[in-house]
């Protein structure tokens, strides 16, 4: 089964949508968070779940999450990095090439 690693910089995107929601709805953003964070947690078992980024040479792959879009590099080791979770509004262009 793959690890999973949560890169430092998935760490802020992760803090920085907590404080988003909780400044309206506390509950509502830890229970954003919990969801973004089991989700990705299916990718130790199935790795393959997300579609592949076509706009990356490395093997950049999304899972979707409700708004979310839960960015991973599948390593040639077989972990798993978490590098991003981003809004469906943001340009994940920016940030990714």
């Amino acid at each position: 089964m793959a690890k999973l690693n949560w890169t430092s910089e998935s760490e802020r995107w992760l803090k920085d949508i907590f404080d988003y929601i909780a400044a309206d709805n506390p509950q509502a953003a830890a229970d954003v968070i919990n969801g973004i964070y089991e989700k990705a947690q299916n990718l130790t078992r199935f790795p393959d779940m997300g579609y592949r980024y076509e706009g990356s040479a490395a093997e950049v792959r999304i899972l979707l999450y409700g708004h979310y879009r839960i960015t991973y590099l599948r390593r040639t080791d077989g972990d798993i990095d978490i590098i991003g979770v981003f809004h469906g509004a943001l340009d994940i262009e920016r940030y990714l090439i």
